[in-house]
């Protein structure tokens, strides 16, 4: 199932309308707080101001999109702080998470509007693979094995990745000698780089390939699995809510960061995403985007897809 989000506002928060594959709209408001488009220009405003904003259009005026006008970018939203749905007040869904703050970001920076489109972490390998989109944004890492699909940005974050089993068995499965065993069960989300981790550091182990990264720690706390391959902040951030995780070792990686994944040979979208990135970091809207991901994040969440109707799945 994809859904969209089409941000309508040219601000660093957006508004956005939810549509599935087919369907109607409905308007929906991400988690961060909506802000006015600025309609007109300040009277008094400098020719070298001016000039610049020429400058900006012109740089961007060659970049190619699915949509013209429109960034459409596919994002997998059960990967908290990286994206998931915050619950509001008035018990709505809203997509939050410092990839979906830099996707506005770079959408603003190049003079675009917003498109989300919400699928599971494969789908969102898919829809670069078909060109469908013109982003992946889902916590990426720059994988060569991914480089037939997909062109990668530069870094715009670093993290790790980690061993997580619960605190009753933290003593029994700390060590990738402990859980290379056929008789135990190891998660890892399908399509993604800690499956590969999986594969290469404990391949004797029972491996269960699962979609979401919630459903990995579900089957961890109902006991179906012993240890899981799991992104360390993320992994972090469902710990705030599930104490009884424990992360018991960290999982050697050469490419410990996050890329976006960019649509296969499209140049000029690449710089002025690379741009971004940079822009984003210098003026420091990157370390505010996660320190506001991880304070939604320790709140009333959701990860996963919505049902047909915009609303959080039973």
């Amino acid at each position: 199932m994809k859904k969209r989000f089409l941000a309508l506002g040219m601000a660093a928060c957006m508004a956005v309308s939810l549509t599935a594959c087919g369907g109607s709209s409905e308007k929906e408001t991400t988690a961060a707080e909506t802000a006015k488009e600025e309609t007109t220009t300040a009277e008094g405003e400098s020719k070298a101001e001016e000039s610049s904003a020429e400058e900006s259009k012109a740089d961007t005026a060659d970049i190619e999109t699915v949509t013209d006008g429109t960034l459409t970018v596919a994002t997998s939203p059960d990967f908290a702080p990286y994206e998931f749905y915050a619950i509001g007040e008035d018990g709505k869904p809203q997509l939050a998470g410092f990839d979906m703050s830099l996707a506005q970001y770079i959408a603003d920076y190049l003079g675009l509007k917003l498109e989300i489109v919400t699928v599971d972490f494969d789908g969102v390998l898919s829809e670069l693979q078909t060109k469908s989109v013109d982003l992946g944004m889902a916590g990426l890492s720059p994988d060569p094995k991914r480089e037939g699909i997909m062109d990668f940005s530069d870094i715009y974050y670093t993290g790790g990745q980690s061993l997580v089993t619960v605190k009753d068995n933290a003593d029994k499965f700390n060590t990738f000698e402990a859980i290379n065993k056929s008789d135990v069960s190891v998660g890892a989300q399908i399509g993604s780089i800690q499956m590969d981790l999986a594969n290469t550091n404990s391949p004797d182990a029972d491996i269960v390939a699962l979609p979401k990264v919630t459903d990995i720690i579900s089957e961890l706390l109902a006991g179906k699995l012993d240890a899981a391959y799991i992104e360390t902040d993320v992994a972090k951030s469902y710990q705030q809510n599930y104490p009884e995780l424990e992360l018991v070792m960290d999982v050697p990686y050469e490419s410990e960061g996050s890329a976006i994944g960019v649509c296969k040979g499209n140049e000029a979208l690449m710089a002025g995403v690379n741009e971004a990135i940079a822009q984003a970091i210098e003026d420091g809207s990157m370390e505010k985007f996660i320190a506001d991901a991880n304070e939604q994040a320790s709140g009333n969440t959701y990860e996963g897809l919505l049902d047909s109707e915009g609303n959080v799945q039973q």
